[in-house]
């Protein structure tokens, strides 16, 4: 994903602390992203995108972070 993506993303989702998944494999990941500054969350997204809750699934300006299909099937 790229950073005006992930940035969209977040946007629509309440913010970049949203998208992390805890459950993620990579515990060190998860574990820094944790503990880092706000503002360089985004950043350690990018860099370590496998932490992310899946699925991203984007309708326009709208995005959901999760197996969500209650929402997805209010989309047009």
């Amino acid at each position: 994903m790229s950073k005006g993506e992930l940035a969209s993303v977040a946007t629509a989702n309440g913010g970049i602390a949203n998208l992390e998944n805890p459950d993620a494999k990579d515990k060190d990941a998860v574990a820094l992203f944790q503990y880092i500054a706000d503002e360089d969350k985004l950043e350690k997204l990018l860099e370590s995108q496998q932490i992310i809750k899946t699925p991203v699934v984007r309708n326009g300006r709208q995005s959901t972070v999760g197996y969500q299909p209650d929402i997805w099937k209010k989309w047009e």
